[in-house]
């Protein structure tokens, strides 16, 4: 008897099958059982008819605990009242493991005791949906950027050196010298980029931040895409062309999860581009109207995201930025050497920063002259002044942070839910 998935049975509608999985749930009607199956792709509603209540399989339903894991095997028959659409006529149950009882049941339970046992949590209905269209996400950025002809390149985790200040570094030991786990791949993109002309880098980054705000986590994942030639339109045109084409993929191959969320798309529907432009100088402007008392130099934070990202229906660009809040290699303005070409993007319905990049210094006088300025060891940074030597251009590039752009996308109010082993202040179990 062939093994099938859940989510392929509609390819075996009046065949007899097994399917391999977890009891999700059961119940009993009279001369019925009832088992909810889950195999990862789906959930299968079997049953067993008798007017024998001593019927064999009628005992191991009784047996049979939540999250115990068995096959099923069966004729599959499509039934629109079932879940997932198709039943299993049951002909026999094979037990692998009766499961112990399960300590996340249906009353409430507090977020430490649900972080403490996330391992069994993935497995509820809404932390599977977020999962699963955290996987088309991935998989949207990864066709986005193969589908414009830019190269992927990984960037190594380990660092000799830092790309976005040295006050949120993890350091290490590397046999008999310093390294960090790396804040971005941004660096060595830029490198990649003068060889291939348009790259892009999508791994595991990690911040210091002593931050406990509902958006920040300690390790995340990011993409990040750089583009020679390209300035600070360009970037931005790129980056609102990703952010449209995710959201069209998600809406139209993730809806069966969006519905288990809840999540009304209404709003994520009518998201087109341009998005509304401001400028720093206009957002705190903007900001001081609304009653918040941010200052020219200051640097945003979660409330000053959240109150601008609420403006609009759709996501805003922010742009031209003190150059004093950046870092080392950001491009002056022409007209205003103290701003920089940054460019933030916020999503909408206060999710705050979901993009952030902007153009890069291509003087070689300009970035050692910006390396002296911020106090950075020049014996680390001598091959990125090597990238300013030998035919430098302008170029451009952000990063996308993927548990930001499915926080949004679900409308999930706290960030930890976003990846299967969230990495928090003070949290690092399981």
């Amino acid at each position: 008897m062939e093994w099938v998935y859940i989510e392929d049975l509609s390819d075996y509608i009046g065949r007899k099958v097994e399917v391999r999985g977890w009891l999700y749930n059961k119940r009993s009607s009279g001369k019925i059982r009832f088992f909810l199956l889950r195999d990862g792709t789906g959930i299968l509603q079997g049953t067993v008819y008798s007017p024998d209540k001593e019927h064999p399989l009628f005992k191991v339903y009784d047996e049979l605990t939540q999250e115990s894991s068995l096959i099923l095997r069966g004729e599959i028959r499509e039934d629109k009242r079932a879940a997932g659409g198709y039943e299993m006529t049951i002909d026999d149950i094979e037990v692998l493991q009766i499961a112990e009882e399960y300590p996340i049941t249906p009353k409430e339970h507090g977020t430490p005791f649900l972080m403490d046992h996330r391992h069994l949590w993935l497995r509820s209905q809404k932390q599977h949906a977020v999962l699963q269209i955290r996987t088309e996400l991935v998989r949207a950025i990864r066709d986005f950027f193969d589908g414009r002809g830019f190269r992927l390149m990984d960037t190594p985790i380990l660092t000799p050196s830092a790309c976005e200040g040295t006050t949120t570094l993890f350091e290490t030991e590397y046999f008999d010298q310093k390294a960090y786990l790396s804040q971005s791949g941004q660096l060595y993109n830029e490198a990649t980029a003068m060889a291939f002309g348009k790259v892009y880098c999508f791994g595991p980054t990690f911040r210091a931040e002593k931050s406990k705000t509902r958006k920040h986590l300690i390790e995340f994942w990011m993409v990040e895409p750089e583009v020679a030639f390209a300035e600070l339109a360009d970037i931005k045109r790129l980056g609102e062309d990703l952010i449209i084409y995710i959201i069209e993929r998600v809406l139209e191959n993730s809806q069966p999860e969006l519905d288990i969320l809840e999540r009304d798309t209404r709003l994520l529907e009518k998201i087109k581009k341009p998005f509304p432009q401001i400028t720093y100088e206009e957002a705190i402007r903007l900001l001081n109207e609304k009653g918040n008392t941010m200052q020219f130099g200051d640097d945003f934070g979660a409330p000053e995201e959240t109150l601008l990202s609420e403006l609009h229906d759709s996501p805003v660009c922010v742009t031209h930025f003190p150059a004093k809040i950046k870092a080392f290699y950001m491009q002056p303005d022409e007209l205003r050497p103290d701003l920089v070409l940054g460019l933030d993007i916020l999503a909408s319905e206060g999710y705050g920063e979901i993009i952030g990049g902007g153009q890069r210094i291509h003087d070689l006088a300009l970035l050692e002259e910006k390396i002296k300025e911020h106090k950075l060891p020049r014996e680390a940074y001598e091959w990125y002044i090597d990238l300013r030597k030998f035919g430098s251009v302008p170029h451009s590039g952000f990063g996308m942070g993927v548990e930001r752009m499915l926080s949004w996308l679900c409308k999930i109010k706290h960030i930890r839910e976003t990846l299967p082993f969230p990495r928090l202040l003070y949290r690092i179990y399981p």
